[in-house]
């Protein structure tokens, strides 16, 4: 929609409203659907799982966690040294022709 000197016309907040409770709702559709999927996944078969599986799924879950908080403390830790600041070039000075240097070099 437009307004009559060409321009887009503002929207009115309720139309963000809705947008908003629109991706809440395909969110909670899409979280439901994951847990629906996950029990008939989980509950659909009568395989046991030996205690190996189970060890070999706590050490794969834990070992994912040891390495995003590191990668995660290793962000913070570069982000507070100043590590992740732009570069900046540094001019260096010019010779001075009294100093005695040569600058045809």
């Amino acid at each position: 929609m437009t307004s009559s000197d060409g321009q887009p016309a503002p929207s009115s907040p309720r139309d963000g409203r809705l947008a908003r409770w629109l991706v809440i709702a395909v969110l909670c559709a899409m979280l439901v659907g994951a847990g629906a999927l996950g029990y008939l996944g989980w509950f659909s078969t009568d395989t046991e799982v030996p205690k190996a599986g189970y060890v070999a799924l706590v050490l794969g879950v834990v070992f994912s966690l040891v390495v995003g908080v590191g990668l995660m403390a290793l962000v913070f830790y570069s982000s507070r040294k100043g590590y992740d600041e732009p570069a900046v070039l540094i001019q260096e000075p010019e010779s001075d022709p009294e100093d005695g240097r040569d600058q045809s070099r």
